[in-house]
């Protein structure tokens, strides 16, 4: 056998014996057997080069290479779950998809809900291209050389099986629990502090700058949605089946499920089972099985309709309550803070847990020394849910009352009409809040400022350089350089504020940190007033006459901009070049062509993606929507529309366009 033939030879049965032993627990040869073959392959690419291929099972042990990882985008966003906590919740979801699918037969494919980090896998011609995290949901890192050393991750897909030319797979990166208890053991021996639980574990070495130490961790992972415009079937089930086939690793705790009684034992059955899983779970999802009938239902701003996540009921533990501290956020919210003695849950050791609010605290009737009974909502928060007061004896401590004045800054508290929180409504002044709202100006899905943190607002902060966001552009690298021995990060922070100026005005929008203005808020704010100075004079009533601004968020921008400070602070960031309007580009690509109109997306479209047309109907004043109703004024139809939407559509006399015929009427 040439020496070609025989590279090729140890690949393919080294990339076979990866998956037998890693995704079917099948080995064929042992340990031994599969190290010679490795050395073999790895002493024939050394003596030639020219055979080097990215994907070659030698890839799996790593680089010691330290490598910053890139933003990439993903193609379709990530986006995550709504949360349910018990079945009646459960039955709500499941009538909202028979509703919405007016009573046309349907599946619910019932998955486990892995506990780790979300990756997306990119393949092309049967090759990994690309693995990136879920970042912000938009965006992630991209981690692929990390995720080659995860040995049950296919770099190349079985040869003869039908796999589409170009496919994304998700899943779960995790850490087994026995993964998780050998890391911890050896960090305590090395006196590191340890991991809280495996998903944090799984975070933290994904992220790690050297491969080698992802090799070493023995990282897991399962996939659970497959996409891309070629997948075999409609049927979400069936896709993950033949994916399998091609060498993916796919949990066998899949079903599919006719009745709500159906999903019902499902979750019974996992509610116990997943305690002997190797891996940690907190969930089932629950996903519509037809990607025809998903696409039907559509999405809200942050979750699809077709899937719901239940949550596993909480576990529960009892502690004694030791303090109760109070936290100022950056919009002025006092939170009250419970410190208890040590206890484990979940997986995790809990020394502090949220009250929420002062008629949570004062409905638990709380004193210091009670025994108080802990859990973790959605196994994610801790919080006390009860006390045991017939543990108290003569030695209780005094009732816990909530403050009167703020903890940071001694103004007293407001609490406004129909809200549950008390603020401190010193926004000027409070360091916690200054600082707040300094951290939120510079984070990533803010103006982007990457070079700073937290510890380095507050360093800044102490030092008089920075009391408000503006302050920031002032800074020069001599005032942060200390003693001379870091000029290279100094000139970094520098060149990172400055490079802010280029961020697009609706993501400023949502950097100044109104109250109640979200991302989503600022974006259709900056597209309506197009720049700071209409948004700074529009009324509450212009302001609720905005698509997804209520009241509440109207009346709170009209309050910024109604204080002095505010009005000087935007005057000082105009002088600093940071765009207050939208751009040239970005007003040529807005019209009013579908001003007043709702339209109703259905099918599969061959021009662009859904989410490209849904863009498109928002940049020409349009309003998109899920459902036909006698307010639509077009359905935008690809091929295999809806038969239930189709209908409703002639019913209703509702005008259907194809691809064609909306992007001539945008384009006029």
């Amino acid at each position: 056998m040439e020496t070609k033939e025989r590279i090729e030879w140890l690949r393919a049965e080294l990339h076979r014996h990866n998956y037998n032993y890693y995704v079917l627990n099948t080995p064929e040869i042992d340990d031994r057997a599969f190290d010679r073959m490795m050395e073999e392959l790895q002493r024939l690419e050394a003596e030639h080069p020219e055979m080097y291929d990215a994907n070659s099972p030698t890839q799996r042990v790593g680089s010691d290479l330290n490598r910053e990882f890139v933003q990439v985008p993903h193609k379709y966003p990530m986006l995550s779950l709504s949360n349910t906590y018990n079945k009646a919740e459960v039955a709500d979801f499941y009538e909202r998809v028979r509703t919405g699918l007016e009573g046309e037969p349907f599946e619910i494919c019932c998955e486990m809900k892995y506990d780790g980090l979300s990756i997306s896998l990119m393949y092309e011609n049967g090759r990994l291209v690309r693995a990136v995290t879920r970042g912000d949901g938009v965006q992630g890192d991209d981690v692929t050389e990390n995720v080659k050393t995860i040995r049950c991750i296919p770099l190349c897909l079985t040869p003869g099986t039908s796999y589409p030319a170009d496919f994304e797979i998700r899943g779960e990166i995790l850490m087994p629990w026995t993964s998780f208890e050998e890391l911890n053991r050896e960090r305590e021996a090395n006196e590191e502090p340890l991991f809280a639980n495996p998903r944090n574990a799984a975070s933290g070495t994904l992220k790690s700058k050297s491969s080698v130490v992802v090799a070493r961790r023995k990282l897991d992972a399962y996939l659970y949605y497959l996409l891309g415009e070629e997948v075999p079937c409609d049927g979400h089930y069936e896709n993950l089946q033949a994916a399998r086939s091609w060498g993916f690793k796919i949990s066998e705790g899949m079903r599919k499920a006719t009745t709500l009684q159906e999903i019902f034992d499902f979750i019974d059955f996992w509610d116990g089972e997943r305690k002997r899983l190797p891996v940690a779970t907190d969930g089932i999802v629950l996903k519509v099985n037809s990607q025809r009938q998903q696409r039907a239902l559509g999405f809200t701003a942050k979750s699809p309709r077709w899937a719901i996540a239940y949550k596993f009921q909480a576990e529960q533990a009892a502690t004694q309550l030791r303090a109760v501290t109070f936290q100022v956020g950056r919009t002025g919210t006092v939170t009250p803070v419970a410190n208890m003695d040590p206890v484990l849950l979940a997986g995790t050791v809990v020394k502090r847990a949220t009250l929420h609010n002062a008629d949570v605290m004062e409905q638990l009737d709380l004193h210091i020394g009670d025994k108080v009974l802990v859990e973790k909502g959605g196994e994610i928060i801790p919080k006390i849910v009860g006390v045991d007061k017939e543990a108290r004896g003569a030695d209780l401590g005094e009732k816990v009352r909530f403050v009167t004045h703020c903890p940071e800054c001694g103004a007293p508290l407001v609490r406004y009409e129909g809200e549950a929180a008390w603020y401190c409504p010193n926004e000027s002044a409070c360091p916690t809040q200054i600082k707040g709202r300094i951290e939120h100006y510079i984070s990533r899905r803010a103006m982007n400022i990457d070079s700073l943190g937290p510890e380095t607002v507050d360093e800044y902060y102490r030092r008089g350089l920075i009391r408000n966001v503006a302050d920031l552009y002032d800074i020069q690298v001599q005032q942060i350089n200390g003693d001379g021995s870091r000029e290279k990060s100094a000139r970094k922070v520098v060149a990172s504020i400055a490079a802010s100026t280029e961020v697009p005005f609706e993501r400023v929008v949502f950097a100044l940190g109104i109250r109640f203005v979200g991302e989503i808020a600022a974006k259709a704010l900056a597209r309506n007033f197009k720049s700071i100075d209409a948004l700074a004079s529009a009324t509450v009533e212009e302001l609720s006459a905005v698509g997804g601004i209520g009241q509440v968020i109207a009346r709170s921008v009209v309050d910024y901009f109604a204080r002095p400070e505010n009005r000087e602070l935007i005057e000082r960031l105009k002088a600093h070049g940071v765009r207050m309007e939208l751009s040239e580009d970005e007003l040529s690509a807005h019209s009013d062509r579908l001003a007043g109109q709702t339209v109703v997306i259905s099918g599969v479209f061959a021009r662009h993606s859904r989410d490209e047309y849904k863009a498109m109907i928002e940049k020409h004043g349009g309003k998109n929507a899920g459902s036909i109703s006698a307010k639509t004024s077009f359905v935008l139809a690809g091929a295999n529309m809806g038969p239930a939407k189709l209908e409703k559509a002639r019913k209703l006399a509702v005008r259907i366009l194809s691809e064609d015929e909306f992007l001539a009427m945008i384009e006029m």
